[in-house]
């Protein structure tokens, strides 16, 4: 089973690492399956919450974050976008996959919802996940993975030299 997931303090950077190891990767051929967080080069700072994920392989755009007006303080995340982008990603044949990508271990996932299962299946299918971890969702994320899981360093070269042997292993 290979279980590896980064986490980083700084806001956007666990995003900006997993959306460019998935471009790597997809560079050199590898069959990716998950999602990533749809970067923005200049975000609208009245929208700085919007979320937008890239579904993996095929590119398909899920927004999953609502609007909910001016001032509220609730969360944003749309749990029926998530839950279709999960259909999304579970739609794809998950066992020929060479690497599962998840942008974010969250509430959903700590809660049993999400991509949680997801998750297990690919692990079961003998499929490496990489997965992004919150400063917030660490103790969630530990009680998940068992102690199963390799932390892997805020360095694109590491994590993708980390994705690459465990495609080759697979």
């Amino acid at each position: 089973m290979k279980l590896a997931y980064i986490s980083s303090p700084k806001r956007g950077e666990i995003d900006r690492l997993l959306a460019e190891t998935a471009a790597r990767l997809e560079v050199q051929n590898a069959n990716l399956a998950g999602v990533v967080k749809l970067l923005e080069e200049n975000p609208n700072p009245a929208h700085y919450c919007d979320m937008d994920l890239r579904v993996l392989p095929d590119g398909d755009t899920i927004r999953i974050t609502q609007s909910l007006g001016e001032g509220s303080a609730a969360c944003r995340l749309n749990p029926a976008a998530i839950q279709q982008a999960v259909a999304a990603v579970e739609n794809t044949d998950l066992a020929t996959s060479d690497l599962f990508i998840l942008n974010k271990f969250g509430p959903q996932e700590a809660e049993g919802h999400g991509f949680r299962h997801t998750i297990g299946a690919a692990l079961e299918q003998g499929v490496p996940v990489l997965l992004g971890v919150g400063t917030s969702m660490q103790r969630s994320f530990d009680t998940f993975s068992d102690g199963m899981a390799e932390q892997l360093p805020e360095d694109l070269d590491a994590i993708e030299a980390w994705c690459v042997s465990a495609i080759a292993q697979r």
